[in-house]
Order: structure tokens, then sequence, then C-alpha cells
């Protein structure tokens, strides 16, 4: 028997911060992050946007918004972004300096 098929548009709702997205994600049934166990760290991992300095930006910024990271199974991560202008979801490998996220600058 499958789980029910659950949808929320976290854009709709403009839930974009970090606290919210993750509240959603774990009222849908993801697993919160958790200490180190035999399946890996958890699945749901959440960050901030990231400080940037954009080409017109004399100080830097924090966009609105949240970086979003599922574990599937040890080696595997989907992750995402959602904010208020646009959000992507790709597919990739665990990277060894920084887990499912990108290292920030260069890998």
């Amino acid at each position: 028997m499958s789980a029910p098929h659950v949808e929320y548009d976290v854009r709709e709702d403009k839930a974009w911060d970090p606290k919210r997205v993750r509240a959603v994600l774990l009222q849908l049934g993801y697993n919160n992050e958790a200490p180190d166990r035999d399946e890996g760290r958890g699945t749901l991992v959440m960050e901030d946007m990231g400080t940037r300095l954009g080409l017109t930006d004399t100080h830097p910024v924090v966009p609105e918004g949240a970086r979003i990271a599922l574990r599937v199974l040890l080696g595997a991560c989907v992750t995402a972004f959602t904010q208020p202008s646009n959000y992507q979801v790709t597919v990739n490998g665990r990277f060894m300096e920084s887990g499912c996220f990108e290292p920030r600058g260069s890998h």
C-alpha cells in the first residue's frame, strides 16, 4: 500500500523562508535531519540562501528564500531552492566537503 499523494505549493503560500519551508515539509512526512546513523544523516536539510554581493550591491545581502536538500539513501540527493522570484530542483550526488549542497565558491 503506497502513501497518499499530497501536494503543497510553498510559493503560492509565500512560504519561502527556511523555518516555514521546513515546517511544511515535515508536515508532509519528510524526516528532519538527525545525528549520524546507519541509513545516513536523515533526509531534510534546510539553509538560508547565503550571503551574496551582487554587481550593484554595496554591502553583502542575504536574499529571501530557502535552500533545501533531501538525502536519498547514502549517496544521492535532491536539492532545491525557492524564493519569491523563482525556484529550481536538481538531482546530484553528495559532495565530500558539504554533503548534499554544492560547496560555496567552487568545486
